[in-house]
C-alpha cells in the first residue's frame, strides 16, 4: 500500500533498537518508498536532533508526515508530534522513561548488531527535556497491549484517555501481531479514522 502524494512516515524504534527492527520491517514493506526508519542514537540530545533534521527537511517536500513510535521512541513521538503539529501513532509508549531507564544505567548490548552501548545518569536526565505534558487528543493513535512486560500500559492509557486509544488483551512489549494494526494506521493517517 502507498501512501497519497505528499505523506510521509518517520518511524521511530525503541531503546537499543534500531532502523531494522521487526516493527520497522513491517512499516517498511507497507509503505514501501514512503517510510524513513533512522537508526538514531541511543544519547537522546543527538536522536532528537537527527529526528528534528529529518522532520524539518521533509516538511519542505511533504504535505504530511506520520510519526510511528515505539516504546522510547513514542516519548520522541509525543515530543515531535506536538511541537511540528505532526499526527503520531504510538506503539507501546514509554510515559515516563527517565524513570523505566534508569535500570539500565552501564552498558547495555543492541538488540541490531550485540555492539555495547553507554546508557548514563546524563542521558536520563536530558530524557525531562523532551516530556510534553498537555498533549492535542485527536493527533495520537495509540496502540497498548496489556501483556506489556516492560512498561505498565495504564500511564499511557491514563495519559491518552482521549485520544485514539486501543487497548488489547495479552500481548507484549514488542506488540504482538503488529501488521494487522497496519489499515487502522493507514486509516489514522490518512484522516478516516478521526475522534
Amino acid at each position: 500500500m502507498r501512501l497519497k502524494r505528499g505523506n510521509m512516515i518517520i518511524y521511530i524504534h525503541g531503546f537499543n533498537s534500531s532502523g531494522f527492527g521487526a516493527k520497522a520491517e513491517v512499516i517498511r514493506r507497507h509503505y514501501q518508498d514512503k517510510i524513513l526508519a533512522p537508526s538514531l542514537s541511543n544519547i537522546p540530545l543527538l536522536a532528537i536532533d537527527t529526528l528534528e533534521q529529518i522532520i524539518t527537511y521533509s516538511l519542505k517536500y511533504e504535505k504530511n508526515i506520520t510519526l510511528i513510535g515505539s516504546s522510547l521512541g513514542g516519548y520522541y513521538a509525543i515530543y515531535l508530534a506536538s511541537k511540528y503539529g505532526l499526527k503520531a501513532v504510538l506503539i507501546n509508549p514509554s510515559i515516563y522513561p527517565y524513570k523505566t531507564l534508569a535500570a539500565y544505567i552501564g552498558e547495555n548490548q543492541s538488540f541490531f548488531d550485540a555492539s555495547n552501548r553507554e546508557w548514563t545518569q546524563k542521558h536520563i536526565d536530558s530524557l525531562k527535556m523532551y516530556e510534553v505534558l498537555e498533549i492535542e487528543p485527536r493527533n495520537f493513535l495509540v496502540l497498548l497491549q496489556k501483556g506489556d512486560e516492560t512498561l505498565d500500559y495504564t500511564q499511557a492509557a491514563s495519559k491518552f484517555s482521549d485520544a485514539y486509544l486501543v487497548i488489547d488483551e495479552g500481548g507484549s512489549h514488542g506488540y504482538d501481531d503488529f501488521e494487522k494494526k497496519l489499515p487502522m494506521i493507514e486509516a489514522f493517517e490518512s484522516g478516516v479514522l478521526s475522534l
